[in-house]
């Protein structure tokens, strides 16, 4: 039987960092989650490259990469990707983490060793908690399924990932993301 480690958020704030491991706090459960694989960190990787280069040449917001959100009291959740759209920025403290509130857009990408019940509990407390959209990567299936108030779309590869709402104009390949090819119309 696992034991199950309850923590409060000020106990989580003071774990030692351990090598090779990431932590998370489910309504005060401690997860520990390994570092994932190469194949994963390249996905993480090329999603960033272009979403942060789009964003940031239009004064959008930030982008950035395995950062603390507290969700609620006893929750801290660490996507992969976020985006915190430029008009939630002036609440931000950028000294200290975590940040406290949901991401405007939350990012996942599916490792091995993610649970489906994890991975939807942890959509449910992106979006109930003021995050706009969340998008679970999938590379096994080349698809991604984008989460939000109005339901779930997949958009599976060649199709391109769009988000008119958060990202007028902006597309991303699916392709490069899970090959890193050069996504159509880049330069090179």
């Amino acid at each position: 039987m696992a034991t199950i480690t309850r923590l409060t958020f000020e106990e989580f704030q003071r774990l030692p960092e351990q090598e090779g491991y990431s932590y998370e706090l489910d309504e005060g459960k401690l997860l520990m989650e390994p570092s994932p694989a190469l194949k994963h960190n390249l996905i993480r990787q090329h999603i960033t490259l272009e979403l942060m280069q789009f964003v940031e040449a239009r004064g959008l917001g930030v982008v950035v990469q395995e950062m603390d959100f507290r969700l609620g009291r006893s929750t801290v959740r660490k996507p992969d990707v976020a985006f915190i759209a430029a008009d939630r920025l002036a609440d931000v403290d950028f000294d200290r983490s975590p940040v406290d509130g949901a991401p405007t857009l939350a990012i996942e990408v599916v490792s091995p060793s993610n649970r489906a019940e994890d991975m939807a509990r942890k959509i449910e407390q992106y979006l109930a908690t003021g995050s706009q959209s969340v998008w679970v990567f999938y590379s096994t299936l080349r698809m991604v399924e984008i989460h939000s108030e109005q339901g779930v779309h997949r958009v599976r590869e060649p199709e391109l990932v769009t988000e008119e709402r958060l990202l007028p104009g902006w597309s991303l390949s699916l392709t490069y993301v899970f090959e890193g090819k050069t996504q159509p119309g880049s330069v090179e």
